[in-house]
């Protein structure tokens, strides 16, 4: 087994959040799923958060022009929705057409029902290989009343569920 293969089967194993990453502005309204979304830090001039999108998706053009996104933590219970911004689900016209969001106090699009979402000023950026890792800095945080969160690992959705 190649160090590629071995590698994207050990990642496979890891179960990790689902984001949708929003933006909008002059870059143009886009979104995307990620599983690569986590805190920088809870310190400093304001927390951070840690995004990989890869760097052939319009999402990623937009954010760079934008300077801002939203990241929408999925709850347990919004699969179809990271299906339709993954591509898995085939849309015609605009992915947002098919989910319920609204748009957020600095205009980004916030998906209805995620278990938090966090508006995000685009403060650092740097392509290494096939993705685009940016930090944003928190700018507002909107929680909701479904705290449970999707995950994703061993090639499909997941829930947590606690131990004893």
């Amino acid at each position: 087994m190649d160090l590629r293969h071995s590698f994207v089967e050990g990642m496979a194993r890891a179960a990790t959040f689902v984001s949708v990453i929003t933006t909008d502005g002059p870059g143009g309204q886009h979104g995307v799923t990620v599983s690569s979304m986590t805190s920088v830090s809870a310190d400093g001039e304001a927390p951070s958060l840690l995004v990989c999108i890869h760097h052939k998706s319009p999402a990623a053009a937009a954010i760079l022009r934008n300077r801002s996104f939203c990241a929408n933590l999925l709850n347990a219970g919004q699969q179809s929705c990271a299906d339709i911004f993954s591509g898995r689900e085939k849309t015609e016209g605009s992915r947002f057409d098919r989910v319920d969001w609204q748009p957020g106090a600095g205009g980004l699009p916030v998906l209805i029902g995620a278990a938090a979402s966090f508006d995000c000023m685009l403060k650092t950026e740097m392509l290494w290989e096939t993705h685009h890792v940016m930090i944003g800095q928190v700018t507002a945080v909107r929680l909701s009343d479904k705290p449970d969160a999707l995950l994703y690992g061993q090639r499909g959705y997941r829930r947590a569920v606690g131990i004893g």
